[in-house]
């Protein structure tokens, strides 16, 4: 494409760019003239996070930096993804999403409104770019917030932004996009500034005729795209419906089961307690509880079990107590495959019964009920156990059930520990207890990878219990030396690529892969094309002169071919 064709993008203005690539882009005069290193570029978005205080205030400098410097602000997350993950994602996105509507700037993502109903496919083609993933929700359930409406368009725009940092799918090949499906907050309705239409949220069917429309347009649009659904308030309809129809997974579901048991399965290897005598007492019965109870069955069943001897390894507890079969109310359909029959008729109505009357191995907390998991608790777990396994796993850190130093205190520094906040170290007889951290960065960029790369026409089962085995083999010695149970988050690109090969492999087992040229790579070479398939930021700039260079050459070739 000549010059004269082309439309600055938002890469193009990069103050790293030679004097030759900004007249290619039309940029030249638009930008200071010095041309910056990466280095110098780094050191100014560094310094102007430094001086912004609040969370939310660091996070909308990142949007603008996103929205107007594509690849320096990817540079920034993969080289500083520790410390600026939490500032694109949880915990500040949670913030983000609670003033959305009052911090809106521009567009970012696609908005689908119910009354769009018969014309989503019209709509879909106002987006330009060819998309291989998309993130979407309708906002009924952000983390821990509630129903957020249109407000929730923060957690799609976050995801993606991972999927391209940790994982290198391209961003012009990603899409945000929020389902306005109305909402059941009357406070968000009344607000003035909210931009979300002002209805109540629309009946179940009514969901569901507008997402088969959805998922039929999106696929005519871009045969194949990969589509994850997210913070759904009932994740489990969609997931169901369309799982064996079209490439989707729910990282709610099976993202969580499946990044939680990966820390499980180093975890019960250094416990030294066998799978069959492995007893997991659950704090929170939800579709997230549910889908990593379920998940681990799966690789207790994997280590010999029957579905049904797995399946009494689990006792779930909800706000009602002890979920069993007569009880007395009627359970939601998820609960009803770990209800337990054993009780003798007996009802235990809190946590601290559940755990007396189990003494369990395992104790999961996935409820959101900050410090639910007492000192008493995790006394009793170290009493119990040599190596006690705690994952208090809810977001954000005011909602986890345990802090990491009080499992450590209490359990005298031997709590095998996973959360889903983060925690800063702890310093335990003269030694410094690193916390795992049980994130989904950890698999659904590699889900999303993987799944893109082979051409799978669905997302099996068997390729996140993969996602999920192949995390547990991602610890380095040292790693593995100190007891983490999840990898080094600054390694994450690496994990990634690791997560995505176990996937593509998966996929070409259970035969739903497309990607004929990778059947048969040995897995160095699958290793070497798979990372030649990522983007990377920080080589933008050495790829751009190289065709401006190419372009160049093209011109004053043909220009000497004319004088002949």
């Amino acid at each position: 494409m000549s010059p004269s064709d082309r439309t600055p993008e938002t890469g193009d203005y990069d103050t790293s760019h030679s004097i030759a690539v900004r007249r290619y882009h039309r940029t030249h005069g638009l930008l200071p003239p010095a041309v910056e290193d990466h280095d110098v570029q780094l050191r100014r978005c560094l310094q102007q996070l430094s001086q912004r205080e609040k969370g939310i205030d660091k996070y909308l400098y990142l949007s603008g930096l996103r929205n107007t410097n594509v690849h320096l602000f990817y540079r920034l997350v993969t080289k500083y993804i520790k410390d600026i993950a939490p500032l694109i994602y949880t915990p500040t996105v949670g913030d983000a999403c609670l003033q959305w509507s009052h911090n809106y700037v521009q567009p970012e993502g696609l908005y689908l409104s119910y009354s769009d109903k018969g014309h989503v496919a019209s709509i879909l083609q106002n987006w330009s770019q060819n998309v291989e993933i998309t993130v979407v929700t309708d906002g009924s359930r952000i983390l821990g917030l509630g129903d957020l409406g249109i407000n929730g368009m923060g957690i799609p725009v976050g995801k993606l932004a991972l999927y391209i940092g940790c994982a290198g799918i391209r961003p012009e090949a990603t899409l945000p996009l929020m389902l306005d499906l109305g909402t059941g907050n009357k406070e968000l309705r009344d607000d003035p500034l909210y931009m979300g239409s002002r209805r109540e949220k629309v009946s179940a069917h009514e969901e569901q005729e507008f997402m088969d429309e959805v998922m039929i347009a999106l696929n005519e649009k871009w045969p194949g795209i990969v589509v994850q659904f997210e913070d759904f308030k009932n994740p489990f309809p969609a997931l169901e419906r369309y799982q064996q129809k079209y490439t989707c997974f729910n990282d709610d579901i099976q993202g969580t089961g499946a990044v939680v048991l990966a820390g499980i399965i180093n975890a019960v290897k250094k416990s030294g307690v066998p799978v069959k005598s492995q007893r997991a007492v659950f704090m929170g019965a939800g579709s997230a509880g549910v889908g990593v109870a379920k998940q681990i069955v799966q690789l207790f069943v994997q280590e010999g079990l029957t579905e049904q001897q797995a399946r009494e390894c689990f006792w779930l507890v909800d706000t009602k107590g002890l979920v069993t079969n007569d009880r007395g109310d009627q359970l939601a359909e998820h609960k009803i495959y770990f209800s337990r029959n054993d009780n003798a008729g007996k009802q235990y109505k809190t946590l601290a019964e559940v755990v007396d009357y189990v003494k369990p191995t395992i104790l999961m907390g996935l409820s959101t009920i900050g410090g639910i998991f007492t000192p008493e608790l995790l006394t009793k777990m170290g009493e119990w156990n040599k190596r006690p396994i705690i994952f208090p796993l809810s977001n954000p850190s005011a909602n986890s059930e345990c802090t990491f130093e009080d499992a450590v205190k209490y359990t005298n520094g031997r709590a095998l520990f996973a959360s889903g906040s983060p925690f800063p170290p702890v310093d335990y007889e003269s030694k410094s207890l690193q916390p795992g951290q049980g994130n989904n960065m950890y698999v659904f960029p590699g889900i999303g990878l993987g799944t893109i790369l082979s051409k799978a026409t669905v997302v099996t089962q068997s390729m996140i219990y993969a996602s999920a085995n192949a995390l547990s083999t991602a610890l380095s010695p040292s790693e593995t030396e100190q007891d983490w149970l999840y990898p080094e988050v600054a390694r994450i690109r690496d994990v990634s690529v690791i997560v995505a090969m176990g996937v593509i492999r998966a996929a070409q087992e259970a035969g739903v892969d497309r990607e004929m040229r990778i059947k048969d790579m040995k897995d160095e070479e699958l290793e070497k094309w798979v990372r030649s398939k990522m983007y990377d930021p920080h080589g933008e700039s050495q790829r751009v002169e190289r065709e401006v260079q190419s372009f160049i050459a093209d011109v004053t070739g043909s220009v000497q071919k004319s004088h002949l």
